[in-house]
């Protein structure tokens, strides 16, 4: 785990390698335990280490293999790398190190480009081939690691990469200017940017199962290696509840036990819900005696409460795990929002990013990995805006699943940027970048119920671009590395099949509070369904108010000129009147936008 960065040009010309070490040095709390810098002409790999795997300077990336003629930078972690070393040694392959990398590297040699299909893992990866100059680059099937690219705006043909923006930013040369359609989706989907937007229109991110193949002259071409269909499979056929819940549980404790591979000890984020419970519950199961266990909770506001320790107490002492309580004063919450911005990749509006952020802080300080719970209301259907779309056609979901989620319509949205920016948007009788992608979405195929469409979206899409990018970018800010065991391939696959009626039963979730029932208490699964709270941050007052007025008045926004001054003012007046569906604050979404861009020095 860690964090890589690269320059690759296509002009003939060297590298710019101070250009790396910046965006390296910038991404040390990714990997506070090494750092190192490789370039060859036109290349240069830059990377910053976590030590999850092979403890030792073998492990040490850039990692360049002489006999092969493959140098390489990869962020993750490759689960069954140990038995793709025995495969592997079988053909001949010798190892210097006992590392994940280098087991990367030497199963591109044997395999090639479908070497991507025998890694079961998170990962962002780049090779580069010397005899060729080809540059091969891959991301996780969920896009669980992130990878960000930028072509530049100088006369140079040159490709960046890093894993965070905030490092493309300090190798300069990118173009900052905002990307409407991407605006479009912040404003409309709660801040989800699909791949392969960012908010400016100079940096990119690469899509998830993707492997993208560079040739010398810059050309590439992109192949999708992985794509789950939402249909009904004959194997499955004569299956019941209790047959889904069954192959629910075992496809779980392999997921929860591929991620306990590390020379380290793992831990659990624990909130006291269903999936983070299950996951301890189920590591209990296999003999994770005293498992590390953490759970946050924040002051209450305005009447919300700000913790959920009861259920997560519960489950602590039912599995006797070592347990951390954590407890954020409104203060401190509000003195830590600098952080959390400075460290998102994108500008993320959803109210756990700070508490993440202080979570994987003290996290931190005990432990280097940890399992997570992400992910499966998305795999799972836990979500309110499922049920609503049971019995529809498929063409009609979208317009259900918008009304649901999303936090304004494109006509709304006319109300809200300024005439200019409506109108590079699609302006008024159009109906906007964000529906528009969300209708072809939901109706390409391969998903038999709307239903089915729903979850393969917020899968392939929502997912990545906001739970897993929220939980990558503040856990690995304090070099804490995070699994999510929901997103194991397998299991996702398996659940994709599973119809929807499975999946809605019991209030959402069915099958999965199914397979909980055998395992966790049923005082944390039976009871209303809970989000991470953080009320200072969708009731703003106090500090937090005083930081998003500043953000919005300072002469930096009013030069961007993104948002019209009477809906600010309107707004400001009453800044906790206008919320989402999803309860978000509407006067939030914007102040924190323009922090994010003011923090980064763009405009």
């Amino acid at each position: 785990m860690c964090g890589i960065s690269g320059e690759i040009t296509f002009d003939s010309s060297t590298a710019d390698v101070a250009a790396v070490a910046r965006m390296t040095d910038v991404m040390t709390p990714r990997g506070p335990d090494g750092a190192g810098v490789w370039s060859q002409g036109r290349v240069a790999f830059g990377h910053r280490r976590l030590k999850i795997i092979d403890l030792s300077e073998c492990g040490a990336q850039p990692m360049v293999d002489n006999d092969l003629g493959l140098a390489a930078v990869f962020n993750g972690m490759v689960y069954n790398y140990r038995e793709l070393r025995a495969e592997l040694e079988g053909l001949g392959h010798r190892f210097f190190s006992t590392s994940d990398t280098e087991v990367v590297l030497k199963a591109y040699a044997e395999w090639g480009l479908s070497w991507v299909d025998r890694l079961l893992g998170m990962f962002a990866i780049v090779i580069h081939e010397r005899d060729t100059g080809r540059v091969v680059v891959a991301r996780d099937r969920l896009g669980i690691k992130p990878l960000y690219l930028s072509r530049g705006t100088g006369a140079r043909n040159r490709l960046r990469f890093a894993s965070t923006v905030p490092a493309l930013l300090a190798g300069g040369d990118v173009d900052t200017s905002i990307d409407p359609v991407a605006l479009h989706h912040y404003l409309s989907w709660h801040a989800v940017v699909p791949a392969p937007h960012t908010i400016l229109n100079g940096v990119r991110k690469m899509p998830p199962a993707t492997v993208r193949v560079y040739e010398p002259d810059g050309s590439h071409t992109d192949t999708r290696y992985w794509t789950p269909d939402y249909t009904r499979r004959d194997e499955h056929a004569g299956w019941d509840f209790d047959d889904w819940t069954d192959a629910t549980i075992e496809a779980l404790r392999t997921a929860v036990r591929r991620r306990m591979v590390a020379d380290v000890p793992v831990g659990v984020l624990l909130s006291g819900g269903v999936d983070s419970s299950l996951v301890v519950g189920l590591l209990a199961e296999q003999g994770q005696a005293h498992l590390a266990t953490f759970s946050i909770g924040f002051d209450a506001v305005a009447g919300r409460e700000g913790d959920e320790f009861r259920y997560s107490d519960v489950v602590a002492e039912r599995f006797d795990t070592n347990h951390h309580r954590i407890r954020v004063g409104s203060d401190e919450l509000a003195g830590s929002l600098e952080h959390a911005i400075m460290n998102m990749s994108e500008p993320m509006v959803s109210h756990d990013v700070v508490a993440f952020d202080l979570l994987s802080r003290e996290v931190s300080r005990h432990i280097k990995v940890v399992q997570s719970g992400q992910g499966a209301d998305e795999v799972f259907a836990g979500y309110h805006w499922y049920p609503p779309l049971q019995g529809l056609r498929v063409e009609d979901a979208p317009e259900a699943y918008a009304k649901a989620f999303f936090d304004r319509d494109h006509a709304a949205m006319g109300k809200v940027v300024t005439p200019a920016v409506y109108e590079a948007m699609g302006g008024a009788g159009a109906d906007g970048p964000s529906f528009s992608y969300v209708r072809d979405h939901l109706t390409q195929g391969r998903a038999d119920t709307a239903v089915d469409a729903a979850l393969r979206l917020d899968t392939e899409v929502m997912l990545v671009d906001d739970p897993v990018k929220r939980v990558d970018n503040m856990t690995m800010a304090w070099g804490l590395e995070a699994r999510v065991p929901f997103l194991d391939h397998e299991l996702v696959e398996l659940a994709a099949a599973c119809p929807p009626e499975h999946k809605l039963a019991d209030g959402g979730k069915g099958v999965l509070k199914a397979a909980a029932r055998r395992v966790v208490p049923r005082e944390v699964i039976d009871r209303p369904k809970g989000y991470f709270p953080v009320p200072a941050i969708t009731h703003l007052q106090g500090k937090v108010l005083d930081v998003v007025r500043d953000a919005l008045h300072d002469p930096a926004a009013r030069r961007r000129g993104l948002f019209r001054d009477d809906y600010v003012d309107q707004l400001m007046a009453d800044p906790n009147a206008e919320l989402t569906p999803l309860r978000g604050n509407k006067l939030w979404q914007l102040g924190l936008l323009e922090w994010w861009l003011q923090a980064h020095g763009v405009g």
